[in-house]
């Protein structure tokens, strides 16, 4: 299935409890999907756009960008085939166990709209998150070690991203190196559903 729409900020109009929300920017249709924390964390309080209005925003852009899932960096960035979200995506300082509670059942219903063969969260908690919901993967003590490298289960592809804010210069290498590969390698996943209609004709869906 395919969204149609041109909007690139909340594309499927998505509410939040909160005044200033910094809402999911990209391709509804994307392939990867790119999961932050929340704007404190990872920018975008000013613009309204994730990974935005700070150092380690830009620099986890630009590792994107030479990965080839951004077309061109800045402010927004120029997207194809990429989604950027938060799991809590109000512009708060420090939200609670309950504010990340409140706000994941939009979270999860956009997750699944935009339906993206990869997931790449960024930071310990996102990483947390998105291994123990849409995996079967538990979160290692070490959960640095995962960085760039890939955990498939629950219908995605997984890729941890560490903290921009704490790379190294070999972690950025890594990363990049790990997208190019990544995307020399058939990472969709989809079933052919075609064995179920009348002529068998293939359907893949996600």
């Amino acid at each position: 299935m395919e969204n149609v729409t041109d909007r690139l900020s909340n594309p499927f109009g998505m509410t939040y409890p909160c005044e200033r929300p910094v809402p999911g920017f990209g391709d509804a249709n994307a392939h990867f999907h790119v999961v932050g924390d929340h704007p404190g964390v990872h920018g975008g309080a000013a613009s309204g756009v994730p990974f935005t209005d700070c150092p380690a925003a830009a620099r986890l852009q630009r590792a994107l960008a030479a990965g080839g899932l951004l077309v061109g960096t800045g402010t927004p960035p120029e997207v194809a085939g990429t989604f950027l979200s938060y799991l809590y995506p109000c512009a708060d300082d420090a939200p609670t166990d309950g504010d990340y509670a409140a706000v994941e059942p939009q979270f999860d219903a956009e997750l699944r709209a935009i339906t993206a063969h990869v997931l790449l969260p960024v930071g310990e908690r996102a990483t947390a998150h998105v291994l123990e919901t849409y995996t079967p993967h538990s979160v290692p003590d070490d959960p640095e070690s995962l960085h760039a490298t890939e955990s498939r289960g629950g219908g995605f592809l997984v890729v941890p991203v560490a903290d921009p804010a704490e790379w190294t210069d070999g972690q950025e290498r890594q990363l990049v190196e790990s997208l190019r590969e990544l995307q020399r390698t058939d990472y969709r996943r989809a079933a052919d559903l075609g064995r179920f209609s009348a002529d068998e004709s293939p359907y893949f869906v996600r």
